[in-house]
């Protein structure tokens, strides 16, 4: 297998890294994989994942929920009925920081559609991205969109679209410089981009340290914290406007990672932890579990 070896951190270029600690894939195969920390900037990152052509495995697990959709058992019904109020929510924060009623959007790593369906009832002239086929079959069968393929990204026209989302994507994407450079060509002077990932330096990570569910290894690739996103899109002429934390992800991240730990009552230790990480994120919300990040365009 062909792996992805990490020379030069993507977000400072230095070359000096350090084991941060060793996560297991709880999901496929139970192999292991190790998390490297840049010793210049801190920012941290898989080491040695699979590359791109043969990730493909690592999803196929019927209970990654983003791809399959399932319904099935205590946490996939949680992940649903968080996942239709959190919709609500993206809809006006990308309504609210484009400044527009309506628009075109770009949505990357759509998965099985349900934010792009959602925005297109609201009136946006929608483009969708994801990379699984099985994802898209369902889009298309559930909800009569047509999503391109991840290969069309390339093809689309520049300064095209008022916002583009990634909700939980760009952890995931092995070219990360490349994607950001892509954002920006495709994006309006005035455009807005909408991305969210999980924050490697919240309550919940530390507290679950190496089995913390939202390192997710080998699928996410890259562990943002607010410091080094920041860094990275400023290397790429985007500025930092605001931030918005994801309170509910603490409560579905913690319930997760207690189940990694084979805890007995884990559903019930997961919510006590979700609602610390939660008051956490409160007094200080770049402790939240996971973050929205609103980027515009530098001014040229």
């Amino acid at each position: 297998m062909s792996k992805l070896l990490i020379n030069e951190c993507p977000v400072c270029g230095n070359s000096r890294f350090e084991r941060a600690m060793t996560c297991t894939d709880y999901y496929a195969t139970g192999e292991s994989f190790d998390l490297a920390r840049c010793l210049s900037c801190g920012f941290q990152f898989t080491q040695n994942a699979p590359v791109e052509t043969e990730m493909g495995r690592y999803y196929e697990s019927p209970d990654y929920i983003s791809h399959s959709d399932t319904q099935k058992g205590f946490m996939n019904v949680l992940y649903h009925r968080v996942r239709r109020y959190m919709l609500g929510q993206k809809a006006r924060i990308v309504e609210r920081e484009s400044h527009l009623p309506v628009g075109r959007l770009l949505d990357i790593g759509t998965g099985t559609g349900y934010f792009s369906a959602m925005m297109q009832q609201l009136g946006w002239q929608v483009t969708a991205v994801e990379k699984s086929p099985s994802a898209r079959q369902f889009a298309k069968q559930r909800f009569g969109l047509d999503v391109l393929p991840e290969s069309e990204l390339e093809k689309l026209p520049t300064d095209a679209f008022d916002a583009i989302t990634l909700w939980h994507v760009m952890e995931h994407l092995e070219h990360l410089n490349d994607t950001w450079d892509k954002l920006h060509e495709l994006l309006t002077q005035q455009g807005v981009l909408v991305v969210a990932v999980p924050n490697s330096a919240s309550y919940d990570a530390a507290y679950y340290g190496a089995q913390w569910a939202a390192y997710d290894v080998p699928r996410h690739l890259w562990h943002f914290t607010p410091a080094t996103i920041k860094q990275l899109a400023a290397a790429h002429g985007f500025e930092l406007t605001h931030h918005y934390p994801m309170p509910f992800d603490a409560f579905y991240i913690s319930m997760l990672s207690e189940k990694h730990r084979k805890s007995s009552f884990a559903n019930l230790k997961g919510a006590i932890a979700g609602a610390k990480a939660g008051w956490s994120a409160r007094k200080d919300k770049e402790k939240s579990s996971s973050m929205i990040y609103i980027f515009r365009k530098k001014n040229q």
